[in-house]
């Protein structure tokens, strides 16, 4: 089984009120992430992190890919250029890139940390899976990327805190994205 995950900043206390995660700590956030990744990927599955894994922690790198089950497929992000350097990364994943084109063997997909308006194949029904936008519906490109079914946000603030398939990520995308179009309704009203 595949998934897909992204902007754990796993150790990073900032982002808990930065993307108004409902956790009171570095630690609690950690200790969930970890629970809710074990609960759902076993050892055989592949897991495709797509950036920013951890941020600013105090534990080691190891601390957390020790106890992640899966085989890890690293994307990396723009927070991933100092802890990468702490771990010998080979020990823990499978790859490591900046940008992967794939298929799935039902989906041809693209995978970057940042949202790309265009990409391989996209007007045959690729998918490009992102992360890097938290769950931020104020960025001026978001009229965009509401507009497009096949851009998938795997970040794991809209993703229930955990690594996701492709069809929940699907799913999380559209409530995602109905969610602004509702709200940017609402605002053209008052």
């Amino acid at each position: 089984m595949i998934f897909f995950t992204a902007d754990l900043h796993l150790g990073h206390a900032n982002i808990i009120k930065h993307c108004d995660r409902p956790f009171s700590s570095a630690d609690e956030m950690d200790e969930h992430l970890v629970s809710t990744w074990n609960s759902r990927v076993c050892s055989s599955d592949s897991v495709y992190i797509i950036g920013d894994f951890i941020f600013r922690s105090i534990k080691s790198p190891e601390d957390y890919l020790k106890q992640l089950n899966g085989k890890k497929h690293l994307i990396l992000g723009n927070h991933d250029i100092d802890w990468i350097k702490k771990v010998d990364l080979t020990k823990y994943f499978a790859t490591i890139e900046r940008f992967v084109e794939f298929s799935d063997g039902q989906h041809k997909i693209t995978l970057c940390h940042y949202p790309m308006m265009s990409w391989n194949n996209i007007a045959k029904g690729s998918y490009m899976i992102h992360g890097h936008i938290h769950n931020k519906r104020d960025g001026f490109y978001f009229p965009l990327i509401r507009q497009m079914p096949n851009l998938l946000n795997a970040g794991v603030d809209i993703n229930d805190f955990h690594p996701v398939k492709f069809d929940e990520l699907v799913k999380n995308n559209e409530t995602f994205k109905s969610e602004l179009t509702e709200k940017s309704e609402n605002r053209k009203r008052t």
